[in-house]
């Protein structure tokens, strides 16, 4: 009871529904929003503090910017979707507010597109050294299943595409990277999407900023070759993991394409399934299935392949290394 009257009182002043209506729509910085209310950012600030202290709003802390969004935990984030419905979107104001959030998104948009267009080649080259994506993404959603995912938590997110991949099954879909402009790439991206239920962080890899068994699935996609520690990584991804939850990893099989070091800063040269079950192991995590996609001979590129792990915390939290009958290892989709 007193949660929920800290929050209308809150919530009783202008600006503060202003704000709320705005952060419906998506997640901004406080500069954005100064610009969207055209009103300074002392005050923006004060309001954003005091909504944030009632539990309607989530503060989230990204290099020198901090991010704000309608939260996620109860009973705050019932009662502001409650207040955001009653508003009517006809009002002047903030029909006002919309067309300057819609200019915000459209300067993200372009510049995350510029960004884009500047890496591109070296994206698109590197794609062209293995299997295409479709037949990844393809291989990735079989291997996954049709379920629901519940908690979705993307590592390495890079431009948001695996996040969009999984997100529209997924009650909450959250992907990390410490990239502050492969962020921007995949926010636009999102928000060309529309995928609301999905959002993007900075945060490490190695040190994730979620508590232990906080997230159904977990996917890592083509991250892994770039790390000093792998090993540590996967650790951290089975420490987010609840009991029974699954890691679905993809990265380059073994190879011997040494530009990739210079030219792609790759730090291993693939990784082969024997270390790739070790690593598993030493996380507590029992690998489940395994598939190889190799390019078609004959294409031109210097045929890498790709290999896909499917690994899963036992409820008991303990992984038998005896038990392999029920591993599944598949050659390449037909």
């Amino acid at each position: 009871m007193d949660e929920l009257l800290a929050g209308m009182r809150a919530i009783a002043e202008t600006t503060r529904l202003r704000l709320l209506f705005v952060l419906s729509h998506g997640e901004f910085n406080v500069s954005e929003l100064t610009q969207i209310l055209g009103q300074s950012q002392p005050r923006v600030s004060r309001h954003l503090k005091l909504m944030t202290e009632a539990g309607l709003l989530s503060r989230y802390k990204e290099g020198s910017w901090v991010l704000f969004r309608l939260s996620d935990e109860p009973p705050g984030a019932a009662l502001a979707r409650a207040i955001v419905d009653l508003l009517p979107g006809t009002d002047p104001v903030l029909i006002s507010d919309i067309a300057r959030l819609q200019e915000i998104r459209r300067q993200r948009a372009e510049a995350a597109a510029s960004y884009f267009r500047t890496n591109a080649a070296n994206w698109e080259r590197l794609r062209s050294l293995h299997v295409s994506e479709s037949d990844v993404e393809a291989a990735m959603l079989d291997i996954a299943g049709m379920g629901a995912l519940g908690s979705f938590l993307d590592l390495g997110t890079g431009t948001g595409r695996i996040l969009s991949l999984f997100a529209d099954r997924a009650a909450q879909a959250i992907g990390i990277d410490q990239s502050r402009e492969m962020l921007g790439v995949a926010r636009a991206n999102l928000e060309a999407a529309s995928l609301r239920q999905a959002q993007v962080r900075q945060g490490d890899i190695y040190a994730l900023p979620f508590p232990n068994a906080a997230a159904d699935f977990v996917t890592i996609h083509q991250v892994l070759h770039y790390l000093d520690d792998p090993g540590r990584a996967l650790t951290e991804a089975a420490r987010v993991l609840k009991p029974g939850g699954r890691l679905l990893i993809v990265d380059f099989a073994p190879h011997d394409l040494e530009h990739l070091r210079d030219q792609h800063a790759h730090r291993r040269l693939g990784i082969a399934s024997d270390v790739m079950a070790s690593w598993l192991r030493r996380a507590d995590l029992q690998l489940v299935r395994e598939r190889t996609l190799a390019p078609p001979k004959g294409n031109g590129s210097a045929g890498l392949t790709v290999s896909l792990w499917l690994a899963e915390r036992r409820a008991d939290n303990v992984v038998n290394t005896k038990q392999t009958v029920n591993t599944r290892v598949e050659g390449n989709l037909a």
